[in-house]
């Protein structure tokens, strides 16, 4: 990868192009839980000065109704983006009341499923269908599962560069096939070179003992509500979460479009009998939208995925078939709980840098062999990244993880040095490096630092993670600017109406409407 890297880099810059590579665009989608005062997941309604969570462009819910979720616009700069987040943050904590936004991975402390409310979308056949496709995510795999919240980050280059760099290429195939296949690649390297991000960034190495209660685990106990492993970085991307062992035979073919969108759609158009067991709709009232291997294209929980905004009652395949992929949803991160935000600028700047590198990298398919051992390293790193002496797969064997680290490190650092000399400052290489000190330094980890947060309070994982909750509150809920302010409140009252002028149209009824949905 190293060489290509290089060789692209310098082509790009004696073409007199790099600077399009600074010209990033991002966007952060965020999870959160409403928690009760005494940290329990809160029963209340999604609160109405945030809007309908329905046709709201930045505030709605994922799986549960208390899961609330923050999604900004795309921005030219990470620190737009993150401002934009913080005054997300701001607003919200104006909007709820003594309840309070949980500010981890892991969920709070749940007496078990049946405190789990699942989000409710209105009246309309569309909200019921978001609906029940989150009962169907009951049904499929419990709702335990469905409380654990992450973040994603949303990355593209800017249009200009796509035919730039396919002029550099010679490709002569069209921009939207080559800016495709672009990002493809990019989504190659991640895979091969990602277990790196969850070893820097993971964050959940422990998490409250009800969420494993009646069932069984390896997990050890660090208190009497909490359990941990004592080297791992992302539980919530372990087995526990969502890598989940129900979705690792659909093998997902990441290689290129083509087959990408082939073997989605083959899972969202063929029938499991696990699935048919469950019934559609029974007694009157549906499980799930159907027994496909997934209900819709979303159901896959994959660490990375292909993206296009989609028009109205368009699927996501379908869009990515004819229009092409517009920018990559990173998926593997989680929340920091040391952070007000869940994520910073550091960390904004080094995926940036990592992306970038990712995107110029090495052109190779993944092969079946390559694909075992990029999910054997997953599955080490989520579980004991920061073991000593841990050995991972490298191209050529197994090898220690700070040799591989620091090799993937210096393939990054060539990114992050070209884009500092273009903007004329230092915060991509600054980025790299405090990484780097990480691998030196397993201590410096979110993970390790979070253990030792955890064992130093004397408190349980609900407790700590509430208290810290309350501390980013205090420091983030005084940020809120009136533009923002006005901003959001006019954005909730638009989505309101929306939400009652869509239920007033006439419409077929749901069953109809399902129909339609999944015969197109």
């Amino acid at each position: 990868m190293l060489a290509t890297l290089e060789h692209q880099l310098e082509r790009l810059a004696q073409a007199g192009h790099g600077a399009l590579l600074t010209r990033t665009r991002q966007g952060i989608e965020k999870e959160g839980l409403r928690v009760t005062p005494d940290a329990r997941i809160a029963q209340t309604p999604h609160p109405a000065g945030l809007g309908s969570t329905l046709t709201h462009d930045f505030i709605t819910t994922d799986y549960s109704e208390a899961l609330l979720e923050f999604i900004t616009p795309v921005h030219d700069t990470p620190a737009q983006a993150l401002d934009f987040l913080t005054q997300l943050h701001a607003f919200t904590y104006s909007q709820l009341g003594d309840e309070e936004l949980w500010c981890a991975s892991m969920p709070c402390e749940i007496e078990g499923e049946d405190a789990i409310p699942i989000a409710e979308y209105g009246r309309s056949n569309v909200g019921q269908l978001k609906h029940v496709y989150r009962q169907g995510l009951k049904y499929r795999y419990g709702k335990m599962m469905q409380t654990i919240a992450g973040i994603h980050y949303n990355f593209s280059l800017p249009e200009a560069f796509w035919p730039a760099w396919q002029q550099l290429e010679g490709n002569t195939e069209s921009l939207q096939a080559f800016r495709s296949a672009g990002y493809f690649r990019l989504i190659r390297n991640f895979r091969r070179y990602g277990w790196l991000l969850l070893y820097l960034f993971g964050a959940s190495p422990a998490l409250s003992a009800s969420f494993m209660a009646g069932r069984p685990h390896s997990l050890e106990q660090l208190d009497a509500d909490t359990l941990y492993l004592p080297y791992a970085t992302s539980l919530r991307m372990s087995d526990l979460g969502y890598s989940n062992k129900a979705q690792a035979d659909l093998q997902i073919c990441f290689n290129h479009l083509d087959s990408y969108a082939d073997s989605l759609h083959k899972a969202i158009h063929t029938s499991h009998p696990a699935y048919e067991r469950i019934g559609v709709q029974v007694d009157g009232q549906y499980r799930q939208l159907n027994t496909h291997v997934l209900q819709i294209e979303n159901e896959y929980y994959s660490d990375v995925r292909p993206k296009r905004v989609t028009e109205s009652g368009e699927k996501p395949v379908h869009a990515l078939m004819q229009r092409g992929v517009e920018y990559v949803e990173v998926r593997n991160t989680d929340i920091n709980p040391l952070l007000p935000l869940g994520i910073d600028l550091e960390q904004s700047h080094f995926l940036n840098a990592f992306l970038i590198s990712c995107l110029l990298g090495q052109a190779d398919d993944l092969d079946e062999q390559e694909c075992a051992r990029v999910a054997d390293n997953h599955t080490r790193v989520v579980n004991r990244g920061r073991e000593p002496g841990l050995m991972l797969h490298g191209p050529e064997g197994e090898q220690p993880r700070e040799q591989l680290a620091h090799r993937i490190l210096d393939k990054v650092t060539r990114t992050a040095r070209m884009l500092d000399d273009i903007e004329g400052g230092q915060c991509y290489s600054q980025a790299v490096e405090a990484q780097r000190a990480k691998v030196d330094q397993p201590d410096l980890t979110p993970s390790a630092q979070v253990l030792a947060a955890l064992r130093d309070s004397g408190q349980s994982h609900s407790q700590w993670v509430l208290a810290m909750s309350r501390r980013h509150r205090a420091r983030t809920a005084p940020l809120l600017q009136e533009e923002y302010a006005r901003q959001l409140q006019q954005a909730a009252r638009t989505s309101l109406a929306a939400q009652a002028a869509l239920e007033a149209e006439p419409t077929v009824p749901f069953t109809d409407f399902l129909a339609e949905y999944i015969a197109s």
